[in-house]
């Protein structure tokens, strides 16, 4: 361990103690990606391009998602200029009638869509289509997030138990059939998951209720209602009943159509993503040319830059922040210190490994953490190699192995897959949400941690 790996741990102290105190973490990232950089290359003038370069690839490897949080925003602020997205939820209204119900369905959908084509793809969708239905419904947008995020970015991709990429890594790496860690993942992540969603939604009760009781007195609708009129009043667009209705039905068709597309061709990851957003785009343009074609040109990059402002306004602070996190992974950190350079966190994780002991609680609850360590990078996927590798060398047996790697695999990607990462692609859930992604990870920690420990009792007791 060299004084820049202390460094690092001595960081993520400062940014864990900075988030209980319910302030932002960016000058701690900031100020201890300089530190780093200064103790590994001896140079002021090479810490302070850390910084930059540290950013950078932050912001490479977020932008798909910032850019899919921008068309997705840019297409319902055309629909909305026209009143569309109105007509297109209503028959909606009449099905998730309170706070409980918007909440089972939005936890639920977003998990079968999210098992058929990974969360990243899934949260726009999802949010766009779902989410401002269950706000009216009485479900605060925070309750709506935090729905998505643990059925998504935690259940169905701690899981994977469809397109089976999480597992395959675990297992390849612990050296024992992806059969058994795919079973014994797939029923914890469940655990995981129940647990969670039930506690989240226990332990935010009254804030659902206070929330319901100001939208029945007209407080959050007038807000909202505002804001919508006075965006619709700067941006009047006289759209013709015919064309409202159209793209009130035009819109969830294509969407519909997306979802076969994927399904018929197995588009997943990364290019689904891709379709979604090229689709929100194609809807985006003939919705601003039908209602006014020759101001719809103009309005087409009006919308689109509005989309993007929207999306880094709110999600920017995140890339110094990933920057930071993304010293701990070994390809990211010599991206931004250059080749050789160490990861940082992956270096720590190995390091706590050497003490677990093969078996028992501690071998358990060890794995797990570790496994959660290495989620902090925000990938989740890339602690796998390293977690399954510490199951097989600990455990005796092939199925304590796939044990053990199924509760390190849910430490990883539960962590950083995530729902406790913030630089991750829960920026995507936050932003189509509306809401801090901080809070958000604020308001994830206990009903996680809790489903985590369960699930791990469970494995070492039963498995």
């Amino acid at each position: 361990m060299t004084a820049a790996h202390w460094l690092y741990v001595i960081g993520v102290v400062a940014v864990v103690a900075t988030m209980i105190l319910r302030r932002n973490v960016v000058i701690p990232c900031v100020i201890f990606t300089f530190l780093i950089g200064w103790v590994y290359h001896s140079s002021l003038v090479k810490a302070v391009q850390t910084i930059f370069n540290a950013s950078m690839v932050a912001a490479t490897d977020l932008f798909s998602i910032f850019l899919i949080i921008g068309l997705m925003v840019a297409m319902l602020r055309s629909l909305s200029q026209t009143g569309a997205d109105e007509r297109m939820i209503g028959p909606v209204k009449g099905l998730i009638v309170s706070p409980l119900v918007s909440y089972i369905v939005l936890a639920l959908v977003t998990l079968v869509v999210s098992l058929f084509f990974w969360p990243t793809p899934a949260v726009p969708l999802v949010g766009a289509l779902l989410v401002p239905v269950a706000v009216r419904a009485g479900l605060p947008p925070m309750m709506a997030a935090m729905a998505v995020a643990l059925a998504g970015q935690g259940m169905a991709l701690a899981g994977d138990v469809v397109i089976q990429g999480a597992p395959r890594l675990t297992a390849s790496a612990a050296g024992v059939p992806v059969e058994m860690v795919l079973v014994r993942g797939g029923l914890l992540t469940a655990i995981t998951g129940v647990v969670a969603l039930v506690l989240a939604y226990w332990l935010n009760r009254r804030e659902i209720a206070s929330f319901r009781d100001r939208l029945a007195a007209g407080e959050v609708a007038a807000t909202a209602e505002a804001a919508l009129a006075a965006e619709r009043a700067e941006k009047k667009v006289e759209a013709a009943p015919g064309v409202t209705s159209f793209l009130a039905v035009f819109t969830p068709v294509v969407m519909l159509l997306v979802i076969i597309a994927m399904i018929a061709f197995r588009v997943l990851g990364g290019d689904a993503s891709a379709l979604l957003g090229g689709a929100a785009a194609l809807v985006m343009m003939v919705a601003v040319l039908l209602t006014n074609f020759k101001e719809g040109f103009d309005r087409m990059a009006d919308n689109l830059g509005d989309g993007l402002v929207f999306a880094f306004r709110v999600m920017g602070p995140i890339i110094p922040i990933a920057g930071f996190f993304f010293l701990g992974s070994p390809e990211a950190s010599a991206k931004i210190l250059g080749e050789g350079a160490p990861g940082y966190l992956f270096d720590v994780g190995r390091r706590l490994a050497e003490s677990i002991p093969p078996a028992g609680f501690l071998a358990g609850f060890g794995i797990l953490i570790v496994g959660a360590i290495t989620g902090l990078d925000g990938s989740g996927f890339s602690g796998l190699p390293l977690v399954g590798s510490l199951a097989g060398a600990l455990a005796p047996t092939a199925p304590e192995a796939a044990t053990l790697g199924a509760i390190g695999q849910m430490g990883a990607i539960w962590s950083g897959g995530g729902t406790l990462v913030a630089w991750c692609s829960l920026v995507a859930v936050a932003g189509i949400c509306g809401v801090s992604v901080l809070d958000l990870v604020r308001k994830n920690l206990i009903p996680v941690v809790v489903g985590l420990v369960v699930s791990t009792l469970v494995a070492i007791l039963l498995l």
